[in-house]
């Protein structure tokens, strides 16, 4: 897929607040401080287009930028990030939530994991909860420059160990980085594919 436009159309604080529109949306959703705005930026190839922030916790609603005029990528606000007091934490899980349970014309969730770690534990509670609710997802694992690939192939073991315990088969992963552009070729690809799948189905 080549993206020949992209545009921020609104940021909205709660699902009932999101554009009225059919057109398929893939959000994206991570751990503060894990590159989402990075990726965001690289697969857009706008550098501005999602605001990057040395401090985590930047995104705050629920933003809406129109893809080649026929399908949406939504920027959805991290979680996990200490420095907010419970209610706040409290209110951004829910309007997480309440997205992904609500919007009807979400064809995707990528879930971005930094793969410098270890599998983190609010990672996996998210990743079961996706799979309890029946969510579409994919994984991204993300800031894979800054780590070599030894260590890389590491984390994703340790990542589909945990899995294994409760999961007959892994989700797809992808590999990015924003610094070689590694990875956003096939996710773009997936999202054409998956678009395609559906109008075929209609």
């Amino acid at each position: 897929m080549v993206i020949q436009s992209a545009s921020f159309i609104k940021s909205s604080q709660d699902v009932q607040h999101c554009p009225k529109t059919g057109l398929p949306e893939y959000a994206f959703l991570g751990r503060s401080n894990v590159g989402k705005s990075s990726l965001i930026n690289y697969l857009t190839n706008h550098n501005k287009l999602a605001k990057t922030s040395g401090t985590p916790g930047k995104t705050r609603l629920i933003n809406h930028f129109l893809i080649n005029e026929n399908w949406f990528l939504v920027d959805l606000p991290g979680y996990g990030y200490a420095r907010v007091s419970k209610k706040e934490r409290e209110v951004f899980s829910l309007i997480i939530k309440e997205y992904l349970l609500k919007r009807e014309n979400l064809f995707n969730l990528f879930l971005l994991v930094d793969s410098r770690h270890a599998p983190q534990k609010i990672d996996l509670e998210i990743i079961h909860w996706l799979g309890m609710n029946q969510i579409p997802f994919v994984v991204v694992l993300t800031k894979t420059d800054k780590i070599s690939e030894r260590v890389l192939q590491g984390n994703i073991s340790l990542l589909k160990k945990e899995l294994a315990l409760y999961w007959e088969e892994f989700p797809l992963m992808f590999i990015s980085s924003a610094i070689s552009k590694r990875g956003a070729e096939e996710i773009l690809n997936f999202i054409e594919q998956t678009n395609k799948n559906a109008l075929e189905k209609t």
